[in-house]
């Protein structure tokens, strides 16, 4: 939290206090389901373009802010801005998301520097900026990255992949090689997120979206111990800022992730139980999640049921209200103005 800024709901829940009610964000709450964002979107050429273009960053993170009162706002841009400050190609195809130049040979980091980060970012950091500036006080203004593990994924792939084969064959046969690889990655993201706390935002969130497809013990090697480091590397430049960490579909490994001395919280996806995070993470970490985004798709009662299902599990802890991954395009705002107020009036019961 930056000096003199007072701490709204949501930082004072990462810092431990428990309210009544917990605070409510989304990810993806700035996105295709809102037709205010796909009018913004419409005016720009390319999805790169838009995140690079600040006075529209700025639009789209504020505009579920003013429609739906979240206790957070998240800064607008993507993952894979990070490969791309490196020096790998990034772009983006309509209708079948991100491809890049695939690295096929150790020999190609050579053409990937951390020394471009602050110029081809720097868009990003001036929305950040104007973001801060507009937002309500007691709003907070999150950063993010991608985890190592899930840029490497993508960078090796060239695109999204269905058992990510290419990336796991090369960290299972040549994990030296790959290792330099997320060396450089831990680096490049530190940097990514200190030049955004030094911008104006909050906290931060590091996204491992793939860390799921690892085995337990290359789990540890190439999600948890990167993202760990990450935390101390940030903390090293700026000891206060609070990071969250999203270990996508690991399952019962989140137990390794459950690190108070590292994270100020932990977002657990749709695939954790409730009753057992209860249980077995929220005693140690704050909570966030975790909604299953097609359950706000469906809306009505169904959705009103298993929102208060969770809220009666882990309102009673250190939790932040949210979905288990993103918004979904076909998502209803209307539903989403009901999950808000389903959040908004739900009473802490008995255990």
């Amino acid at each position: 939290m930056r000096a003199g800024k007072p701490a709204g709901k949501f930082l004072q829940t990462l810092a431990g206090t428990r309210f009544p009610t917990p605070p409510i964000w989304l990810m993806r709450q700035a996105g295709r389901y809102l037709p205010e964002y796909r009018a913004v979107r419409s005016t720009t050429k390319s999805f790169l373009d838009f995140c690079y273009t600040p006075d529209k960053a700025i639009e789209v993170t504020l505009q579920p802010i003013r429609r739906f009162g979240f206790d957070a706002a998240i800064i607008f841009s993507d993952i894979l801005v990070v490969p791309d400050a490196l020096g790998q190609k990034v772009w983006f195809e309509e209708g079948e998301g991100p491809k890049l130049e695939a690295l096929t040979d150790a020999a190609q980091f050579g053409r990937l520097s951390r020394a471009r980060i602050a110029d081809r970012l720097a868009p990003v950091y001036e929305a950040i900026r104007g973001t801060r500036a507009a937002l309500p006080g007691e709003t907070a203004l999150l950063g993010f990255a991608g985890a190592p593990f899930t840029l490497a994924c993508y960078m090796i792939e060239g695109s999204g992949s269905k058992d990510f084969a290419k990336v796991k064959q090369w960290a299972y046969a040549h994990p030296e090689s790959f290792g330099l690889l997320i060396d450089l990655l831990v680096e490049a993201v530190v940097d990514h997120l200190a030049y955004q706390v030094e911008a104006g935002v909050d906290a931060v969130q590091l996204f491992d979206s793939w860390a799921g497809v690892l085995p337990e013990e290359q789990l540890f090697r190439w999600s948890l111990d990167p993202m760990v480091r990450i935390a101390k590397g940030l903390r090293e430049r700026h000891p206060a800022i609070p990071v969250i960490a999203f270990p996508r579909a690991v399952g019962p490994a989140a137990l390794m992730y459950r690190r108070p001395d590292t994270f100020a919280a932990l977002s657990i996806d749709t695939g954790i139980g409730a009753h057992w995070a209860a249980r077995e993470l929220q005693p140690h970490i704050c909570l966030q999640g975790n909604l299953d985004p097609i359950m706000l798709v469906a809306g009505g009662e169904a959705m009103d049921r298993e929102a208060t299902r969770i809220l009666d599990k882990l309102g009673h802890g250190p939790f932040v209200f949210n979905l288990g991954h993103g918004v979904v395009p076909q998502t209803p705002p209307d539903h989403v103005a009901r999950l808000v107020e389903v959040v908004r009036r739900w009473k802490p019961g008995t255990p």
